[in-house]
C-alpha cells in the first residue's frame, strides 16, 4: 500500500508548485509540454479512436451484433468455424455472429461502463477528499479528528487489492451491468479521496493562502473557494490513468461472469470469456476483444502519464 499512496500523494504536490522561471501558470506550460510529447499524441489518438468507434459503432456496423446469419456454416462440435472473409471482415464466432459487428458495438458497452464507473469514483472521492482537506485547511480539533478518521477509512480501502474488493462487491450486489459500474466506481473512491486531500494540504501552504489569512477572508471562503478548486489538477490526471483501470477491471469482472446477465449483448469482458472455450479451434476470438482492451487501456495510460510529467516541475527545461 506504501507504493500506491506514496504516487499518490507525489501527484498531489505537483499542484503547488508554480513555473517562476517564465511566468507561465502550470496548465499552460503542462498544454506545451503535451503538444511536443509523441507519447501523448499517441494515447490521445487511440483515444480518440475509441471514442469514435463507440460513438458511431452501432449505426456503421455492417450487420446485427446479435443475429445468427449464417448457422449453417459454424460447427463448434466440430471445430468448424468461418475466418475473415469478404462479407465477414473478422470472420464468424461460436454462435455464427458477424465478430466484427460485435466489436464495433461492445465498445460502447465499454466505455459507457469505464465512464461511469471513474465519474462515480470522482464524485464520490472528491466529495470525500475534499471534506477531508477543508477540515485541516480549517484547522481546529474537529477538523483534525474529522481528517483522522476518514483518512483510515481510505487507508484500510487501499491496503485492499483493487480488484478483489471490486468482485467482492459485485457478488454481493448480484449480476448485472449496473453492479459492474459500482463495484469499479467503489474501488477508485479512495484513490480520489486521498490525491485531493493531498493537492488541498500541498495548495494551503501557497501565498496566495497567507496573502488571504492576511486580509482577513475566512477560512470556510479560503478553502471551499481557493484551494479546492485550484487543487483540481492531479484529479483530472488521475481520472485519465483511472479511465484505463475501470475498462480493465470492468472487462475482468465480466469475464468472471459478473456482468451484463444478457449474454447475447456484445461487450469485450464477455467476448473474451466467451471464446475461452474454443481458443484451441478459433484463438482469434479472444485475440480480438482482448486486443481492443489493451489497445484502449494503453491510450489513457500513455497519456494519463504523460500528463502526469507535464505537471512535474523537476521534468520542465
Amino acid at each position: 500500500m506504501s507504493t500506491k499512496t506514496d504516487k499518490i500523494d507525489r501527484l498531489a504536490e505537483l499542484t503547488a508548485a508554480t513555473d517562476t522561471s517564465t511566468g507561465a501558470s502550470l496548465w499552460v506550460e503542462a498544454w506545451r509540454r503535451l503538444k511536443n510529447n509523441k507519447m501523448a499524441v499517441i494515447g490521445a489518438c487511440i483515444i480518440g479512436v475509441f471514442v469514435v468507434v463507440a460513438i458511431v459503432g452501432p449505426w456503421v456496423a455492417p450487420y446485427s451484433p446479435t443475429a445468427q446469419l449464417w448457422r449453417g456454416e459454424v460447427f463448434t462440435n466440430q471445430n468448424i468455424f468461418v475466418g475473415p472473409r469478404a462479407e465477414n471482415w473478422l470472420g464468424l464466432d461460436h454462435l455464427a455472429r458477424d465478430e466484427f459487428s460485435r466489436l464495433l458495438v461492445g465498445a460502447r458497452q465499454t466505455l459507457m461502463v469505464g465512464i461511469v464507473a471513474t465519474l462515480l469514483g470522482f464524485t464520490v472521492g472528491a466529495l470525500i477528499g475534499g471534506t477531508s482537506g477543508a477540515a485541516l485547511v480549517l484547522g481546529g480539533r474537529i477538523g483534525r479528528r474529522i481528517d483522522t478518521v476518514v483518512m483510515r477509512v481510505i487507508d484500510i480501502m487501499l491496503a485492499l487489492p483493487s480488484l478483489l474488493l471490486a468482485v467482492s462487491i459485485a457478488a454481493v450486489l448480484g449480476q448485472s451491468l449496473t453492479t459492474v459500474m459500482i463495484a469499479v466506481g467503489v474501488v477508485q473512491i479512495p484513490v480520489f479521496a486521498r490525491l485531493l486531500r493531498g493537492a488541498m494540504l500541498a495548495q494551503g501552504g501557497s501565498d496566495y493562502v497567507l496573502a488571504a489569512q492576511a486580509l482577513g477572508v475566512r477560512k470556510r471562503r479560503i478553502a471551499l473557494g481557493h484551494v479546492l478548486p485550484n487543487s483540481l489538477s492531479p484529479v483530472i490526471v488521475q481520472a485519465t490513468l483511472s479511465l484505463a483501470t475501470a475498462i480493465i477491471e470492468a472487462a475482468a469482472l465480466s469475464f468472471l461472469g459478473l456482468g451484463n446477465p444478457d449474454s447475447a449483448e456484445p461487450e469485450w469482458g464477455v467476448m473474451l470469456a466467451q471464446a475461452q472455450d474454443y481458443f484451441d479451434s478459433a484463438p482469434m476470438l479472444a485475440i480480438y476483444p482482448a486486443l481492443g482492451i489493451i489497445v484502449t487501456a494503453l491510450g489513457f495510460t500513455l497519456l494519463g502519464e504523460a500528463m502526469r510529467e507535464a505537471l512535474d516541475p523537476k521534468l520542465r527545461s
